[in-house]
């Protein structure tokens, strides 16, 4: 009998014809690095064998085009932490990074970065210093405490108050102040992992001085009194001022704090000037009298992520030097950038600060801005491109009641044949330099609040790129 001949399976001289690996990390060349190009390689065959395992079609062959190993590769090679545009209208994006930092807070940055700093260094001793010193006497001189320390968030700084002067001891809190801040981390939480018992005085709307008096016990501690900084009680309400509990808790021996959560440096009449709600000034809630006030060097301050201790030399003292500390202490790129942004209010000049140039911007600026953007962006085949009046957001868990209004280039589909509003939104997001917009009424709106004039020609040149894809 002759040989029985069998029907070659069409699969496996396509697998067969699979280019290798080497052959397409050579077409990369040196446009992405060699890991990069051999994962990137790996991935593209293993997907194409795999799609011709399930029995998809050969629809425009099996070949693997040298220019998508290129951008495979590419995006490999790609850090995940890279700078985007925020058109959000958000002035305090927490998910976009919050304050950008001042030019001379970047310029301390790179200059401390580059080698070696005097982080604990004490240059006219030559001997060991502390990292403290270099931001004590500025914190000192800015919100007129005894003195102050920095760590590294406002959780951390209000954790690291409460361990110390309260650890194993009882810390009392009026029940419309056991706040919730941002990554659902809750105001018991942190008191829990400071060791410290919880009692609740008063109640949602209202907490009166007798309150907090009744409560006072043996095993007292701390008297705490948190600012509602990211959401409001309104209507039929009373709290207890910070200056009434300072007076409270020296007359029966506990010490008192309060967490202000933002950390508004300047001053009533500023924040008026800004047309903002007004929010405690750091200095009055020092001068109210609290061992201890604790804030953010992120928000409304506008520097770096930094948590902020400023109060009774005493207290001070006792957080600096406990065991907390080291786990909390900022490294010498968050001294370096707060330093800097501390400078810049010292020495009066608070408006380089972007987060507060931003939240200054007036009506016929941000209007000008968007009338430019517009222009610059020009007609975009299926995009309806126009200048509308909005209204952003000062953000970060930051004055919850404050609108900003704003002036946006909104984008919406001005035909069937053009993108969504969805589809526009995400082609944005997939730009060299990604644009963080937000989406209103079918329509994506580019806030300019928040767009930068050096960063107009990007945005621009990302919805005109809109037409081609």
């Amino acid at each position: 009998m002759g040989a029985v001949s069998q029907a070659r399976d069409p699969r496996t001289e396509r697998l067969r014809a699979l280019p290798s690996v080497r052959v397409l990390v050579e077409a990369v060349g040196d446009r992405a690095p060699r890991w990069a190009a051999v994962e990137a390689a790996r991935r593209l065959i293993a997907a194409r064998r795999q799609a011709i395992v399930g029995g998809a079609d050969e629809v425009g062959g099996d070949a693997i085009e040298g220019s998508t190993v290129i951008a495979a590769a590419q995006a490999l090679a790609q850090v995940s932490l890279r700078p985007v545009i925020n058109a959000t209208g958000v002035v305090l994006h927490t998910n976009l990074g919050r304050a950008p930092l001042a030019p001379a807070a970047i310029d301390a940055v790179v200059e401390v970065a580059r080698g070696y700093a005097n982080l604990e260094y004490d240059v006219d001793r030559g001997a060991r210093g502390s990292r403290h010193a270099h931001l004590a006497g500025l914190l000192r001189a800015i919100t007129g405490a005894e003195d102050a320390v920095v760590v590294n968030n406002n959780a951390a700084a209000t954790m690291l108050g409460l361990a110390a002067l309260a650890a194993g001891r009882e810390v009392i809190v009026s029940r419309g102040e056991l706040v919730e801040i941002g990554g659902s981390f809750r105001l018991p939480d942190v008191l829990r992992m400071s060791g410290c018992r919880l009692v609740e005085v008063g109640t949602t709307n209202k907490t009166r001085l007798a309150d907090y008096e009744a409560a006072i016990g043996p095993d007292t501690a701390l008297l705490l009194k948190v600012h509602r900084s990211n959401f409001a009680i309104v209507g039929f309400t009373a709290e207890v001022s910070a200056s009434e509990l300072a007076t409270l808790g020296r007359a029966r021996g506990v010490a008192s704090m309060i967490d202000l959560g933002s950390g508004a440096l300047v001053d009533r009449a500023a924040q008026r000037a800004l047309g903002l709600p007004e929010e405690p000034p750091v200095a009055e809630a020092v001068a109210s009298g609290v061992d201890l006030v604790c804030f953010s060097g992120d928000k409304l301050l506008g520097g770096p992520q930094a948590g902020i201790l400023a109060g009774d030399a005493a207290a001070i003292a006792r957080a600096r030097s406990h065991p907390l500390m080291r786990a909390l202490r900022p490294d010498k790129l968050t001294i370096a950038a707060l330093a800097a942004t501390l400078a810049l209010y010292r020495a009066d000049r608070a408006g380089e600060i972007p987060v507060l140039a931003m939240l200054a911007l007036g009506d016929g600026a941000l209007a000008d801005r968007a009338g430019r953007l517009k222009v610059a962006i020009g007609e975009v085949a299926g995009i309806a491109v126009e200048v509308v009046a909005c209204t952003g957001m000062v953000g970060g868990g930051t004055l919850p009641l404050a609108e900003l209004p704003s002036w946006a280039v909104a984008l919406r589909r001005a035909d069937e044949a053009g993108p969504g509003a969805d589809a526009i939104d995400a082609a944005l997001r997939s730009g060299a330099v990604p644009v963080i917009a937000r989406i209103d009424d079918a329509r994506v709106l580019l806030d300019v609040r928040t767009i930068a004039d050096s960063d107009l020609g990007t945005v621009a040149a990302a919805v005109r790129a809109l037409a081609s894809g």
